[in-house]
This record gives structure tokens, C-alpha cells and sequence, in this order.
């Protein structure tokens, strides 16, 4: 009997990437001559990342400061879960959060996706919120990885415990 091959889909980013992201656009704000005197700032609040200016413009272009810092950290903007800026007394104040784990519906879609798609003999199982997928072959793992890779979905996945 052969021995069974797997890896796991998660959806997680690496708090650390996030945080040296968050913390590069910090200090490009306060240098910034567009960001002076607008009180622009972005820091953590909780597991929240809180953007404040004094424009919706503002609030926006620091986002997309943001924005460029995860991406050059390797972080999928799919990890991004950023609201609209809401006016609080002078400033307006944008509210992201960093999503984690797949959702019971991003796993039945991507489960859904390896059996109709993917080669035959290839096995998803959910599990909490991650997603086990397991094949006799490792040739099946690299073509469900390969298909996963192309396929458009709403969330950003990463394949680990390749065995």
C-alpha cells in the first residue's frame, strides 16, 4: 500500500509581515510633505488597523500607502479587509482588519473546486479552518496547488505541510 501524500490551504498572514508593513507606512506618513498637517496616522487598535486624516481623500491615500507596504511584503491584498472612511467629529477614521483562517463557505467553495476540477483520487476534507487535501500521488498535490493558484477566489491561500 502506498502511502498517502497531503498538504494544508490556510488563509493566514504572517502578523510580523503585517506589523513591519503597518509600522513602514507609519514613518513614510509623518515624512510625507502631502501627509503634513493633516493629522494622517495609522496604527493598531486591538487586532484593528486605524487610519485617521482629516479628509476622506487623506484617509484614503494612506490606506494606499498601506497597501503598497503589504505587497511588498509578500501579503495577498485579499488579507485586507478595509471599510470606508466614516467621519468622526473633524476626522475621518477607516477601520481594516487582517482576515484569518478560511470561512466554512471558502472552504466548501475550494473543496468544491478540487473535485470537480482537480484529478481524480484527490481528497478534501475540511477541518476547522483550514483545509486538508490528501492524494496518493504527489504529481495530484502540484496540479491541486497549480489549479488553486489560477482560480479566482475571494480569499488569499497558502499551502502548507506539503508530505
Amino acid at each position: 500500500m502506498a502511502s498517502e501524500s497531503s498538504f494544508d490551504v490556510v488563509s493566514k498572514a504572517d502578523h510580523q509581515e503585517v506589523d513591519n508593513a503597518l509600522n513602514q507606512a507609519a514613518k513614510e506618513v509623518a515624512q510625507r510633505y502631502d501627509f503634513k498637517h493633516v493629522g494622517a496616522s495609522i496604527v493598531w487598535s486591538g487586532e484593528k488597523i486605524v487610519i485617521t486624516a482629516n479628509s476622506e481623500e487623506r484617509a484614503k491615500a494612506v490606506l494606499d500607502v498601506f497597501e503598497m507596504k503589504l505587497v511588498k511584503r509578500g501579503i495577498s491584498l485579499k488579507a485586507l479587509d478595509a471599510g470606508e472612511p466614516k467621519a468622526s467629529g473633524k476626522e475621518f477614521r477607516l477601520e481594516c482588519e487582517i482576515k484569518q483562517g478560511l470561512t466554512s463557505e471558502n472552504a466548501k467553495k475550494v473543496a468544491k473546486i478540487i473535485r470537480e476540477e482537480g484529478p481524480k483520487g484527490v481528497k478534501p476534507l475540511i477541518q476547522g479552518d483550514e483545509l486538508r487535501v490528501t492524494a496518493k500521488s504527489r504529481d495530484d498535490l502540484q496540479e491541486v496547488i497549480a489549479l488553486l493558484k489560477g482560480a479566482d477566489l475571494d480569499v488569499a491561500l497558502q499551502f502548507t505541510n506539503y508530505r
